[in-house]
């Protein structure tokens, strides 16, 4: 995490949402990250950035310091980002998103379109899950939370690698997961579906950044950049994980797009 980075939280209807404010005086750029990861892991782009862009990511619902929500609806998650850029007093804004924050920045764009002056999709498919299948049913059998962390990481087997570093420890002693299984299960089951009309629905520049073994499609990427005017595309070395997995080609493609296209 940047040393200037300050966690804040506010909160909506008494659910607290926690975030990270990297700094700076530069223009504001919101970051929204995907599922089963949290506002800390933008940390090296926000340095990268810094200091023309003030990089300001939440922990969406449910995830990282963030509260449990009652549900992760779509329209729940955009209330969320409607309510935090209004009590930050940010009226407009460049958005960033990965996964499901990406799929988050320009449903929201689409409803709010002159609060948005840029889009950063990385790995957002404009339709995803049309076969119904789930790919979180993983989670579902994993522990929340377990008694000791020693107990929680022998409980997590294989996935213990990926979620090792991010384990919170509770008032009470105990130790949990960043997040709810079931509760990220249902947010993926909500986020499935045909997108198209929200993507298209805007001509804010917008740059789709993908990896060479991401989630989307060629062709979908192709079609993507065709069907929404301002729109251009970068393909970097990595899978879905593009901003964690090739950083420094992240960080340069998203300060090249927005040194041109944010106003």
């Amino acid at each position: 995490m940047n040393d200037t980075a300050i966690r804040s939280d506010l909160f909506l209807d008494g659910r607290r949402l926690s975030y990270l404010d990297f700094g700076g005086t530069g223009r504001p750029l919101v970051a929204l990250h995907g599922h089963l990861s949290e506002g800390a892991t933008f940390a090296d782009l926000a340095r990268q950035l810094g200091p023309e862009w003030r990089v300001i990511a939440p922990d969406q619902r449910g995830q990282g310091e963030s509260d449990r929500a009652g549900e992760y609806t779509r329209e729940g998650y955009l209330a969320d980002l409607e309510a935090f850029l209004d009590q930050l007093g940010l009226d407009r804004v460049a958005l960033l998103g990965h996964s499901l924050g990406a799929i988050n920045a320009y449903q929201f764009a689409a409803r709010h379109p002159g609060r948005v002056s840029a889009l950063v999709d990385a790995e957002g498919a404009a339709e995803l899950g049309l076969d119904g299948a789930n790919p979180f049913g993983f989670l579902l059998d994993l522990p929340y939370e377990a008694d000791s962390r020693a107990a929680l990481v022998a409980g997590l087997g294989p996935a213990a690698p990926y979620f090792a570093d991010r384990l919170r420890e509770n008032a009470d002693g105990r130790w949990r997961l960043p997040f709810h299984p079931r509760d990220m299960y249902e947010s993926e089951d909500h986020v499935h579906g045909d997108h198209w009309a929200d993507w298209t629905a805007t001509t804010c520049p917008a740059l789709l950044i993908h990896g060479t073994t991401g989630v989307i499609p060629p062709e979908q990427v192709r079609a993507m950049v065709e069907r929404r005017p301002g729109t251009t595309s970068v393909e970097l070395d990595a899978d879905h994980m593009v901003y964690t997995g090739a950083p420094d080609e992240f960080a340069a493609a998203v300060r090249t797009f927005l040194a041109t296209s944010s106003r």
